[in-house]
């Protein structure tokens, strides 16, 4: 509030003769130190001026965490950014909701800072419920389906209508771009049948890889996601291992790094020693492994597709811990990793 009502003044009387202000002409007033502010301004500064609360302290810390994780996060984004990645993607990963949110998201994140991200996916357990269903008996033949005409057909219903629809669907809607495949299409894969081929019937192997339809989803920072169905020359389907798959196409586009999501946790020393995983190893030393019987049943398979991938030329590969929370950020985005990465 001014101090007290200032004199009447005319226009004229505040400019000197030649046309400037003149200050003298002024009145001396007297300002509050402070304008007064109404109510809710006054309640909003205090607020402003008070300590924060436990809740509000808590928050910045955790908004400060994660603003140092990302950046603690960025030379590994610089190492990948515009590499391709192939992911192969099943197992309990897949089968529980929440771990399958989170993979979901870690695929868009990585594919948001710039990797160049390729999906294979397996679907096991989704097939042997719509087998069940059925009437058809889920058979196995060392650790691979046994495919007759009837299975087969299934097969493909669920891996390619029904899981890598989902899927696609699942990554869209969590802010990415992903495109469904099967091997079938532009005939990216070219099956051949298994050696035991007549035990298993229609399960095969990847006699060729025809890349060119990837790389065009890959420019447009899409993410191609791939069942592992294919068709021979005269229009035969073909089970084949997601994992294979995922090792035949990893080399065929020049990958740098091939990732198997899995349900153990790497390579371990000691199988029954949870503690014992091995973080890195060249081919030489899984070699060795393998020959001492340290990695033996369903993990030789996974092991082999690793090695395989690696003498065509891909950089790493990594045998990692699906049912882990975040593992494929953990495994691309930080030191330590997620499970056992072999190296050539």
């Amino acid at each position: 509030m001014l101090a007290s009502k200032p004199p009447s003044l005319s226009f004229h009387s505040l400019f000197s003769s030649n046309g400037h202000l003149d200050n003298s002409a002024l009145p001396a007033v007297s300002l509050p130190s402070r304008w007064p502010l109404p109510p809710k301004c006054s309640s909003l500064a205090a607020a402003a001026a008070a300590p924060p609360s436990p809740a509000a302290a808590a928050s910045q810390v955790d908004s400060l965490t994660r603003v140092e994780t990302l950046s603690e996060a960025l030379p590994y984004i610089q190492r990948f950014r515009g590499k391709t990645i192939v992911v192969k993607y099943g197992g309990a990963a897949m089968k529980s909701p929440d771990l399958q949110a989170s993979v979901v998201k870690d695929l868009v994140l990585l594919s948001c800072v710039g990797l160049r991200l390729v999906v294979i996916h397996g679907g096991g357990p989704e097939i042997n419920s719509w087998l069940t269903r059925l009437g058809i008996q889920p058979q196995f033949l060392n650790g691979l389906r046994v495919t007759d005409a009837a299975t087969m057909e299934i097969v493909e219903m669920v891996l390619v209508g029904k899981v890598n629809k989902s899927l696609v669907s699942l990554i869209n809607r969590a802010g990415g771009t992903a495109v469904g495949l099967s091997g079938k299409d532009a005939r990216l894969l070219t099956p051949c049948p298994t050696p035991d081929s007549a035990g298993l019937g229609f399960v095969g192997d990847v006699a060729r890889v025809d890349p060119a339809i990837l790389h065009p989803i890959l420019s447009y920072g899409h993410i191609p996601v791939i069942a592992s169905v294919a068709a021979d020359e005269r229009g035969q389907a073909y089970n084949i291992n997601a994992d294979t798959v995922a090792g035949e196409i990893a080399a065929a586009i020049g990958a740098e790094k091939l990732i198997l999501l899995t349900d153990v946790p790497g390579i371990l020393e000691d199988r029954n020693d949870t503690g014992s995983l091995v973080k890195e190893i060249d081919i030489r030393g899984v070699r060795k492994m393998i020959g001492l019987g340290k990695v033996a049943g369903g993990m030789i398979p996974k092991v082999n597709c690793c090695v395989r991938s690696l003498a065509q030329g891909v950089r790493t590969a990594s045998i990692i811990d699906g049912r882990k929370p975040h593992s494929l950020l953990l495994e691309l985005l930080t030191g330590d990793g997620a499970g056992t990465m072999i190296t050539g």
